[in-house]
């Protein structure tokens, strides 16, 4: 087979009919819970100005050094795709006014996302996410909330092999101590970090912590750990947000390297980890400076994202698949150029009534369209052949009963209802 002249960009994959039972069952999934939960759901343009995530994410990430895809327009606009959910939607509250409304504001999403990355297993340079967005609230019981929507959708999913994994990196007044000692253990470990940790040290030492090779795992071994360094109220924050996991008996492991890595988080930070192929699905944290930064003044927030082909894959590989389309209770025969004529408006009015009603119009044979009827197990037969659609009657047949009955056109809905209803 020849190769094709056009392939999507490196890094992009199509999503296909028999993908998309995913996407909508993730959706369907999300959008139950947080509705209970009481979330609006907002979208943002996918293009933002690139100094929205240079001024929030942090100037030194690998998501502003390496990973945005910027652009500039015609006008000398200065945008990037958006590659996280976080910054664009504090922009819109503070841009839209949301301050003014009862708080906390509670705002979910769903959609694409940008990063420019080397393409791998369930990471792509375009990709999926959901979150969810907590903002006006100190308290940390909405911590637990974040952590306890995204642990109950996966788990929904039917990924049950769990754990959440939690650390606290401090605030203002209790991390700029740590960061001091943290710079000074690393500069005595520097020649034992990677090129891309020695040059981190210089400019976003905490980010060091999240580095996953093995030569500066070693070196990090006796680093100081934030949890060491919390001042009270960070310290209680914790303790608080631990008791509630405790209560609502999700599993957790406290992982005194784990930042997250971008510059807007405070205090507690989490991932949700498949102890099965150790992925993180999901992920978040308080971010109680990120409004302040962009211009908003002081409000205090948390949320969490999920990256939904890493959900996928791993749906996939625990043989978790959803239905890949709603299968029918009822299907349309015809016979012949009169009844195909007349099919479609019949068909119209079975999908008005609500009903479920597959076909093979493409099709002539009797034979060719019962075969796919009794393959996809449906409850009643349609039969439309010339001499009943001169006379405006049709047959219905119960494939349970095998019974077979012939009624007015008008009447079909009644009848399909009253067999649909049989047990």
């Amino acid at each position: 087979m020849a190769k094709p002249k056009f392939q999507s960009p490196t890094g992009t994959h199509d999503i296909l009919p028999q993908n998309q039972a995913y996407y909508d069952k993730i959706y369907k999934t999300v959008k139950d819970i947080v509705s209970f939960y009481d979330f609006g759901k907002i979208d943002t343009p996918i293009l933002e100005d690139a100094n929205l995530f240079i001024r929030s994410v942090g100037e030194n990430t690998d998501i502003v050094e390496k990973e945005m895809f910027i652009l500039k327009t015609k006008g000398k606009d200065y945008l990037a795709l958006r590659p996280e959910g976080t910054a664009p939607i504090m922009r819109a509250y503070i841009e839209n006014g949301l301050l003014s409304l009862p708080q906390p504001v509670r705002l979910w999403y769903f959609g694409p996302f940008f990063r420019y990355e080397k393409p791998q297993a369930g990471r792509f340079r375009q990709f999926n996410q959901f979150g969810i967005e907590i903002i006006g609230e100190s308290d940390s019981i909405v911590d637990v909330q974040s952590v306890l929507i995204m642990y109950k959708v996966l788990q929904e999913l039917g990924l049950n092999d769990l754990i959440v994994k939690i650390n606290s990196i401090g605030d203002d007044k209790c991390r700029p101590i740590y960061r001091k000692d943290l710079i000074k253990n690393l500069r005595n470990n520097k020649d034992s970090l990677c090129a891309d940790c020695q040059k981190r040290m210089k400019t976003n030492p905490l980010r060091v912590l999240d580095c996953k090779n093995e030569k500066c795992q070693q070196a990090l071994l006796e680093t100081p750990q934030s949890i060491d360094y919390l001042c009270e109220e960070c310290k209680k924050h914790l303790k608080d947000t631990l008791e509630y996991l405790d209560e609502l008996k999700i599993p957790y492991l406290l992982e005194s390297k784990l930042v997250r890595g971008l510059d807007y988080y405070t205090r507690n930070v989490f991932e949700i980890e498949s102890t099965r192929s150790g992925v993180v699905l999901a992920g978040g944290g308080r971010y109680d400076n990120l409004a302040k930064v962009l211009g908003g003044g002081n409000v205090s927030a948390c949320g969490a994202a999920a990256g939904i082909e890493r959900i996928i894959n791993e749906m996939k590989e625990t043989k978790n698949r959803p239905m890949l389309k709603d299968v029918p209770d009822i299907f349309f025969t015809q016979i012949g150029p009169l009844a195909k004529k007349k099919s479609l408006p019949i068909l119209e009015n079975l999908r008005k009534a609500g009903l479920k009603v597959g076909e093979s119009f493409g099709k002539n044979g009797l034979k060719d369209q019962l075969g796919k009827a009794s393959r996809l197990g449906v409850k009643a037969v349609i039969i439309l052949g010339q001499k009943e659609a001169i006379n405006d009657k049709i047959l219905i047949r119960n494939m349970k009963t095998s019974k077979q009955v012939e009624v007015k056109q008008e009447e079909i809905v009644k009848e399909l209802k009253k067999i649909l209803k049989e047990k």
